[in-house]
């Protein structure tokens, strides 16, 4: 009977420690989309993924002593990931979805705009306009995979200016090397569209529809765009690459990539749009900001600064 009740009372002191087996870590985040109402639309931040962003290597007109103190200024360090973002607009009466993410073109890193865009209760073939800001893979990928159209009832639409430059051979001959599969890519993207007659290329910047009005914003691209949406006075600004690192350009907006087609295009142009949006008080929404990459942009003691929209449960 003792010894019963030793048995007992080393199970009792055990069991706490056998009971429950170590959780396993999930290593994942919660679906990537993020909603907020403008006006009358309804906003859907969606993400591709995060990409590693060679900061060291790729930024240009700083030094990279500079480059590394803004980002130890943000408590950020190399390497960096960098986050792919489209933005999808419900009008009410039409889904309109501005850039798609890298597709297939780089790898399990990215790839998820489809995913996320159904677990935030839409479907590919319910977008009906495809707005491109330009024809980078990372923003014109994800329209596109094994040749086939990603969303086979949407028209796609983007500046005939960035459409003459990719979708023109003599420019790829001309241009450096490394870009030499951007051209592949943005032709390859483009291709099930065209052939299915859903390709539609604006000549002109200014209102394509109530409500969204592409502006020019030349420099990354030669004809990459920005967009305008506006309800019930309330505005967004879809602004594509303007802004690569948050933590470098804002505080240096001269700071340029060596992707940038004309450094000092893309110079003049984020300085017109940084204070387009902080005159303005405009949301901006950004491709390579922060998931979901929206927010306000202010200046401070002479710098730009980037102000993340406040979360809320309930658009």
């Amino acid at each position: 009977m003792k010894l019963l009740k030793q048995l007992l009372l080393a199970c009792a002191l055990v069991s706490p420690f056998i009971a429950h087996a170590a959780a396993p870590m999930a290593k994942s985040q919660a679906p990537g989309y993020y909603r907020t109402a403008l006006g009358d639309f309804e906003i859907t931040a969606l993400s591709d993924g995060t990409h590693p962003f060679p900061v060291d290597t790729v930024m240009t007109n700083i030094t990279p002593q500079q480059a590394l103190k803004d980002l130890e200024d943000v408590d950020l360090k190399l390497p960096l990931q960098g986050s792919i973002n489209a933005f999808l607009i419900n009008t009410g009466t039409k889904l309109i979805l501005i850039d798609s993410g890298a597709g297939e073109l780089y790898g399990d890193c990215c790839g998820k705009l489809v995913s996320r865009l159904r677990a935030a209760g839409y479907q590919p073939e319910q977008v009906d306009e495809i707005y491109i800001t330009h024809l980078h893979k990372d923003h014109a990928g994800g329209i596109m995979s094994q040749g086939a159209a990603v969303f086979p009832n949407a028209v796609l639409r983007l500046s005939q200016a960035e459409a003459d430059y990719w979708l023109t051979p003599a420019n790829k001959a001309k241009a450096p090397a490394f870009l030499s599969t951007f051209f592949d890519a943005a032709q390859a993207a483009v291709a099930p569209y065209q052939a299915a007659g859903h390709y539609q290329p604006y000549q002109d910047f200014g209102q394509l529809e109530p409500g969204v009005e592409a502006l020019p914003a030349p420099g990354h691209t030669p004809g990459h765009a920005a967009y305008l949406i506006t309800s019930k006075s309330q505005q967004l600004l879809v602004w594509g690459d303007i802004v690569h690192v948050a933590g470098i350009q804002f505080p240096h907006p001269s700071a340029t990539v060596k992707y940038d087609s004309s450094e000092a295009n893309a110079q003049t142009t984020r300085a017109r749009l940084l204070q387009l949006a902080t005159q303005k008080h405009l949301t901006v929404a950004a491709a390579h900001i922060a998931f979901p990459g929206l927010g306000h942009i202010r200046q401070h003691q002479g710098e730009y600064e980037w102000l993340p929209i406040n979360y809320d449960e309930v658009p």
